[in-house]
This record gives C-alpha cells, structure tokens and sequence, in this order.
C-alpha cells in the first residue's frame, strides 16, 4: 500500500458534528477539525484532538466517537457527511470503524461488510449475531450486475407446521413450546450470515479472509465500553438471559448485576470463536466442535437457573449445519419514474417487493409538489397529503406481502411472480383504489385467484449497514437475531437468534386456508428486510444511492419514506435518513414517529384524523444506513452519507 494520509469523516452527535471542509467544533473541552488525519497504520481511523494528538474510535478518551452514552431517543444536529473514494455506515462507531479500516487497506465493500458484521455480532448482540442471518444486494461495478445474496436461516429438516405451537409436533393435544416459543430451542434456525458473507467473498473478495477478524478479535478479547443501547438490551432482557449460564457470565458481573453504559465488557469465547472463523474458515461454525456445541445448546432441555426451568428443545442437528447453503437470486428491480432504477431484496424477504410495490404506486401521484415543511430541521415535517398517500400505498403492499409472500422455493408467488406483482398496469389498478381525502382502514389482497390465508406474524429488530469500496461496488446489508437478544441462548460467545418466530405459527388462518409463510422443513422464514441500491435512469450503472434499515415488519415504511425523500424531494442523505417515520402496515393504524420531539407534529395529526387515519404516535427506533453520489458536489466529495438519529450509528469515510 502506499504511504499516505487518509481523511475520515465522523458523524456523532452529543459529541461532535462536522459539517464542511474548514469548519471546527468545540464539544466537551475537544476542539475536532472536520479534515481528520489517519496515519498510515491501515488498522487505525482516529480523529485529531485540538493539541495535535490522535483520538482512536474506540479508544474511550475525550471525544472518541464512540464514547459510550445513554441509549438514543433521537440525536438533533446531525450533519451530512462526505468523502472522496470510500464511504461505510453502521449502527454502531466500532463496527463502523472496523470496515473503514478494511477499506483503507484496499478491500472491497464485501470484505468491510465481513469485517462489519463480526463487530456487530459483539457489541451489538441485541440486533444481530454471526448465528443469525443476514441479506445482502450487491452492486459489482465492473460487471455493472446487481445482485442479492440470501443469509436467510432456514427450519430444522425436521420440523413440521406444528413446530412452534406443539411439543410434541404429531400430538394435536400437545402443550405449546415451554417456557414460550421464542425462548425455547424451537425458535432457533440453523443460520445463514457467515455462509452468505463466504460466499460474496469468493466472488468479490480482495482481501484475504483471515485479514477481515483484527478488530472483532481485538475488542473481544480486550473489552469494548458498553453502549447505551446494549446495556439497555441486558436490562431488559435480563430475567431470560438469566435462564442461560454463558449468557449469565457475559452480560453480567459477579455480583449478577448487569454491565452497564461505559463498562467494560470482555468475551475470550467469542474472541476464540472468531479466531476460529478466521483460520479455518466458515466451515468452522458448520462442523466440528462449534457446530455440536451449537446443536447442544439449541437441545437444552432445562435452564441453567436454580429452579432448572422447562425449555422445549430444537430439534436441529449438525446435519442440518453442514446441509445449509446460502443462496445467489435475481434482486428485485423496477424503474421509478422512469428516472430511477431501484434494485432491492427478493422473497424469502418480503421487503423488497412491498417497497417496489409502494413505488409503484406512487408512481402515479405527483409527490415533488408535497414536500416537507421545515426541511433544515432533521428532513422536516412531512405534509399530510404525501403521508395520506405513501400510506395508503403502503397498505396496498402490505395486503398483497401478508397473503402471496413466502420463501419461493416453497410457495409460488402468484401469476408470474414478481413480475406480476410489480407490474405497471397491476400497480395503477392498486393505486386507483386510494381517495385522497380518506383512509381505506385496511386493504384487500390484489386477485390473482388464489386461495391462501393472511399472515398476522409480527417481526421485530434487526440492524443495517451500508458499505461503497473505492472500486465503486456497493453494499448493502441488513442483519439479524431477531427479537432483542434473539432466543437468549448463547454459546461460544454468541447469541442463538429466535427467527423461526418469524414464520406463521398458526399453518392456517382462522378461514382455514393455508397461510405461505407457515413452516416446513428447511424452508426460510419470510422477512420484511430491504436492503436497496437506486441507480439514475433505467439499468444499474450509475449510482445514485444505497440504503436500507432495521425495524422488523416497519421497515418498509422506513427505507419507502428514506428513498422518497431522496428520489422525490431532493433531500440530502442526512435530511431523509433522519426524516421523522411514517407509514403504515396494512391496519386501521397510521404511524407517525414522535422521537424527534423538536417538530411540532399537531397539524399533520389533526390533518390525517380528518381523512379518517387512526395515529400510532409512538417513537419508531429505525436505524437507516444511506449514502449517496453527491450529485450537488459539496466539498468536492463524490459521497455523502447519512446516520439515524435515533441509533448510535456512525459514517466513516476517507477525504484528501
């Protein structure tokens, strides 16, 4: 590598917020230039402190960004953030950190997105986990081809539709799963991130793949200060954590209280973990002793508790390990506009096709004359004429996603698929169904004449990282333990994820059809992950941003509201990621995100209530990762990338 000095740029609020290529900040007594020196050690992103000495991210002293602080309700202030020939964006600073430093070495965006998820599966466990899953679109520049890659778990080969609702699976008397679904085996697939991470890497790796674990070996075997949000998750986990005697020693002291913001926390067994990963490649987790001790654990049959309480065992084996495989497929892309060529995730999420849907939709209401009031302020103020429609159209989506979509390798979409589903002509026959001055309340399912049943499964957490190499590929990445903490088993130094909970647990609906998401064996859950690249024009070629979010069956309202901002109302990345949320499932509810609590939201809710929506105004935690091509060529940057507020994410990137 040649020796030169690199700039990265941060983005941390309650700490500092840079914003311009001269401009300077005093936070806390620490004077930050927004031109930050790396020197030539490629494992080093620091910042430079006001005497002229480096402040590692990491390193606890005064203005790290990533000093450890209360978990977020939402961050004002936050400035876009540029860079020249690199950009990574995470939910956390030291995984943010860990992929910069990869790029900084040459790696391509898939080898910064390896080295991303191993950080987060240590200090963010409560998002997501090296056991859990993970989907990824990837955007190799010099093919110019999109593609998505599947990480999703699959069910047990033996399990059946009763899995999560019975015991014993023939017994139509059976006691359901003990202590509940989610906590015992039952709820534990056999995971897919690292199988799906070595897959991408054989194609589009350039680093070496023992070169990607420094940083997540390094934090876990030397400790790493306790965010807010994780010591949050501990708390409120904590009485299940508890039934666990590894999860016990890991998250909690001694004297069996909880470890909390800005302790420090160590983990020699998943630093031994990893190590093993490194050394030996995945095949480390999917054989062997990690692989039996993973069935083991998934087996238990009793807590580790004094009282030795119930717990329904899995009824995985290494057979089903070494069986799994990770899958290529076609990303779903369709045109918005006829301006923008937006690429996203393929069933078995059902992510990508609803927002794709949503666009559709939309496509045929002019939203460039509703833009956001107060936009300076975090994006603004949405008027309640876009929300009415955006909501509505996501209803529509939401209809078609809860009956038709499922893992495809099981349940045939309708018609011809997803070409069907995103069809020009079927979407505007969709969107004639909307009346600008009144909610439907709840929509049908489009009919495609086939009887299926409706899907009422709940998703929850996950978290989203979006990556841009210096060679111009992308990535980008949501993953996932599901529910905070996932199952709460752990072994070897990493959490067990509960997303089998994520199919129906009922095979049928009360009407007594076959709902498509119900479980069969080895199939794949059904997902609401979006992870999205958009293009200019009509084919993949010319970038123009990536984006997606965490927030289990809400982020389609998430990465709809992110990608409108940008595509129809010229909002930066910052302005749209930290847009306030909104949307709607298809439910009589509308949401309207209150975390932001500097925005006066009186007279869109007193608008919408007039249309007849119902409002959820509860705080949305999404955790949006966006960067785009800085079209507008502020600071002469060629990306600009934005964090939410309402996570502790960060943006790191190189400027000269």
């Amino acid at each position: 590598m040649e020796n030169k000095k690199y700039i990265v740029m941060v983005s941390v609020a309650s700490l500092f917020v840079l914003n311009g290529c001269n401009d300077q900040s005093n936070r806390g007594g620490i004077k930050v230039s927004s031109q930050l020196e790396v020197d030539n050690n490629p494992y080093s992103c620091t910042a430079q402190t006001s005497n002229g000495s480096n402040v590692v991210v990491g390193s606890d002293q005064q203005g790290d960004p990533a000093f450890p602080e209360p978990a977020s309700g939402y961050r004002t202030g936050i400035k876009a953030q540029y860079s020249d020939k690199y950009m990574v964006v995470a939910n956390t600073p030291l995984a943010t950190k860990a992929g910069c430093d990869v790029l900084k070495a040459g790696g391509s965006a898939v080898d910064a997105a390896i080295a991303v998820q191993a950080v987060l599966g240590l200090v963010e466990p409560q998002s997501s986990t090296i056991a859990g899953s993970a989907f990824m679109v990837y955007y190799d520049a010099k093919t110019k081809k999109v593609t998505a890659y599947d990480g999703r778990e699959t069910a047990p080969a033996a399990a059946t539709e009763y899995y999560l609702i019975r015991q014993n699976q023939a017994d139509i008397n059976s006691v359901e799963p003990a202590p509940n679904a989610r906590r015992s085996g039952r709820s534990i697939g056999v995971p897919g991130v690292m199988k799906m991470f070595d897959l991408a890497h054989k194609e589009y790796g350039k680093l070496a793949w023992n070169q990607l674990f420094k940083e997540s070996i390094s934090l876990a075997s030397n400790g790493f200060k306790v965010p807010g949000r994780l010591a949050d998750a501990i708390q409120g986990s904590a009485p299940f954590l508890k039934l666990d005697k590894e999860a016990t020693q890991t998250f909690f002291k001694a004297d069996g209280t909880a470890y909390q913001v800005g302790e420090t926390l160590k983990n020699a067994a998943y630093a031994a973990s990893i190590q093993k990963i490194a050394q030996q490649g995945v095949q480390a987790m999917y054989s062997g002793e990690m692989a039996n001790n993973i069935v083991k654990k998934a087996g238990q049959t009793v807590g580790d508790d004094e009282a030795r309480t119930p717990m329904t065992p899995s009824l995985m084996t290494v057979q089903d390990l070494q069986n799994y495989k990770a899958i290529k497929r076609e990303p779903v892309c369709t045109t918005y506009r006829n301006q923008y060529y937006v690429c996203t995730m393929p069933p078995p999420s059902s992510g990508g096709v609803a927002v794709a849907q949503t666009l559709g939709i939309l496509e045929n209401f002019d939203l460039a004359t509703l833009k956001p009031q107060q936009m300076e302020n975090n994006g603004g103020i949405p008027q309640a004429a876009a929300v009415h429609l955006i909501s509505e159209a996501e209803r529509l989506a939401y209809a078609d996603r809860d009956k038709y979509v499922a893992d495809t390798d099981f349940v045939a979409l309708p018609a011809n698929g997803i070409p069907s589903l995103i069809n020009k002509d079927y979407l505007k026959q969709r969107a004639a169904l909307i009346q600008t001055n009144k909610s439907m309340g709840v929509a049908q399912a489009g009919n495609f004449n086939i009887s299926a049943g409706k899907d009422k499964t709940v998703e929850f957490g996950t978290t989203q990282f979006t990556i841009v190499d210096a060679y111009g590929n992308i990535a980008s990445v949501t993953s996932t333990v599901e529910s905070s903490m996932g199952s709460f088993h752990m072994v070897d130094g990493f959490l067990l994820s509960n997303q089998l909970t994520d199919f129906s647990a009922q095979p049928v609906d009360s009407t007594g059809l076959a709902i498509a998401n119900r479980i069969q064996p080895n199939k794949r859950p059904r997902s609401t992950m979006a992870p999205t690249i958009v293009f200019n024009g009509t084919k993949a070629g010319d970038f123009f941003a990536a984006t997606g979010s965490p927030g289990g069956g809400t982020i389609i309202q998430f990465v709809v509201k992110t990608l409108i901002g940008m595509m129809d109302w010229n909002l930066d990345a910052q302005q749209a990621t930290a847009m306030m949320n909104f949307g709607a499932t298809n439910s009589v509810m509308t949401n309207i995100d209150s975390s932001n609590t500097t925005l006066n939201l009186t007279g869109l809710i007193q608008n919408l209530e007039s249309k007849g929506h119902i409002i959820n105004f509860g705080a949305q935690t999404s955790g949006v990762a966006t960067i785009m091509k800085n079209a507008q060529h502020q600071l002469n940057a060629k990306y600009v990338a934005g964090v939410d507020p309402r996570r502790e994410g960060l943006a790191l990137g190189d400027r000269k």
